[in-house]
């Protein structure tokens, strides 16, 4: 008995990682291994005789030192593994959503890519061991939620009429500015020109159907802006067939409360930001001062 309930062997508090389908016999070896206990063919043994008849659990343990053999298997057996996080970023595109998860060698299984807009951007706690199909139904799960409560609290007169236009729209103004004080009046400029008919001519919606999201590396080309494959709002107005990215909580509000504004047009302004016109004339002249701008870091 003491040997069982006594002061194990290992030195420091370490963690273990036990993989999914463990047994006491794999356990055991993978608790040699860190010695954490004295022998493989010990452990078993006595298990079998003064444990507990519970499965394994799979997930990451910290073993404190000189933990004894007993306390060893009830946390394998009852413990709470530790918690990891994986963190999507607002507006990434879920091909990069797919290799970020792929990336993260403590999840497990296939996972396809999913649909484009169906993941919430947040950071997401699971277990090492956890599938990867599991945590990006959590994700999904969570945009669902986060989506239908936004919708419920809308405010009037909006250009959009369902929650998937919604959604549609808040990855366009997503992925054209990182200003979060920003997003509303962005919003009010695309919902301006949703009203009238107006494309919306977002460079972001030119480049998706080319790289699905990821990075164009060039500029635009001339004859990509006149592409009509569904997405491109320069060829075509209204709204793009779906989301280019998935976007946060915080666009979506804005979407669904954009900024009450005459402004049509906006461009940027040097410092991050843009610079908004009610007119063609005022945005032309804002246009004149961000390619001097330009000219002036030697970007054109």
């Amino acid at each position: 008995m003491w040997m069982w309930r006594g002061p194990g062997p290992l030195p420091k508090a370490t963690v273990v990682r036990i993989p999914e389908g463990a047994t006491i016999a794999s356990a055991a070896k993978v608790l040699a291994d860190a010695d954490a206990i004295r022998s493989a063919t010990w452990f078993r043994g006595l298990a079998g005789k003064l444990g507990s008849r519970d499965p394994i659990r799979a997930g990451e343990f910290r073993i404190p030192a000189r933990a004894s053999a007993a306390t060893i298997l009830d946390t394998l057996q009852h413990g709470r593994p530790a918690l990891k996080l994986v963190t999507i970023a607002e507006g990434l595109p879920s091909v990069i959503v797919h290799d970020k998860l792929m990336a993260t060698t403590a999840l497990t299984g296939q996972v396809p890519v999913p649909p484009e807009g169906s993941v919430l951007p947040d950071s997401y706690a699971y277990q090492a061991g956890e599938s990867r199909l599991t945590v990006v139904r959590r994700m999904q799960k969570a945009m669902d939620k986060a989506l239908a409560d936004e919708w419920a609290a809308r405010g009037p007169s909006l250009a959009v009429t369902t929650p998937q236009q919604a959604l549609i729209l808040a990855a366009i103004v997503e992925k054209e500015t990182g200003v979060a004080s920003e997003r509303a009046m962005v919003a009010g400029v695309y919902s301006n020109r949703l009203k009238l008919g107006m494309p919306l001519q977002a460079d972001p919606t030119v480049i998706y159907p080319i790289t699905q999201g990821r990075p164009l590396g060039r500029r635009i080309l001339e004859s990509e802006l006149h592409a009509k494959n569904g997405y491109n709002t320069y060829a075509e107005a209204g709204l793009p067939k779906g989301p280019i990215c998935n976007p946060g909580r915080a666009s979506i509000n804005a979407v669904l409360h954009p900024a009450v504004t005459r402004a049509l047009y906006f461009v940027a302004n040097g410092q991050g930001g843009h610079i908004f016109a009610d007119t063609l004339a005022e945005h032309d002249a804002n246009v004149k001062k961000w390619y001097a701008i330009r000219h002036a870091r030697g970007e054109m």
